[in-house]
């Protein structure tokens, strides 16, 4: 019985990791408000290494459509300036000499409907995660012995309970998401 009870939380774990990337993927499809998550991803090459955007400056939101960006270390401005540049999120930065600014422009209606789609893909990504979450439980499954048929049959209508629950979740987050794309 522990050893169901360990697929059992395996699987969940699995589902529950795969939401949450999801969640993480959602936060960097912006929705027409300016975020620091917008920028959380890029990598700046600072002396040699690839870091982080944060662990190389302050990035603030001073209102809601500007980033600002000031790093600690004056050299890096460019560099910084060249990482969002290559990072294709759309903004132009400019550089004052002391900081980087983005102005994050007003999304047009075609643009909304390019971020649902992303917004779509990643939640389809997410729903097939969680189907191999429910494969990877149910062959594990198979693979015990000793253990009634219909033990393993209430096992499998529970890790499929568990299946439909997140999809579900899924489906009810891309639901507000695209909701909050839309939005004018």
């Amino acid at each position: 019985m522990e050893e169901l009870d360990l697929i059992l939380e395996s699987v969940k774990q699995d589902m529950d990791a795969a939401v949450k990337h999801l969640d993480h993927a959602f936060q960097r499809i912006r929705a027409g408000r300016a975020s620091t998550s917008m920028v959380q991803d890029v990598m700046v090459e600072y002396y040699g290494a690839m870091t982080p955007i944060n662990q190389v400056a302050n990035v603030s939101v001073p209102d809601a459509m500007t980033i600002s960006i000031q790093p600690w270390d004056r050299t890096a401005i460019n560099a910084i300036e060249k990482a969002i540049i290559n990072s294709n999120l759309g903004f132009a930065p400019s550089n004052n000499g002391e900081n980087i600014i983005l102005n994050v422009p007003p999304l047009t209606e075609e643009r909304r409907k390019e971020l649902a789609k992303q917004a779509k893909v990643e939640t389809e990504n997410t729903k097939v995660t969680v189907r191999n979450a429910r494969q990877d439980g149910l062959k594990e499954l198979k693979k015990l012995d000793g253990v009634s048929e219909d033990v393993v049959k209430g096992v499998e209508e529970e890790i499929q309970t568990y299946t439909d629950k997140y999809v579900k979740l899924c489906d009810e987050h891309l639901k507000t998401k695209e909701a909050e794309i839309m939005k004018v």
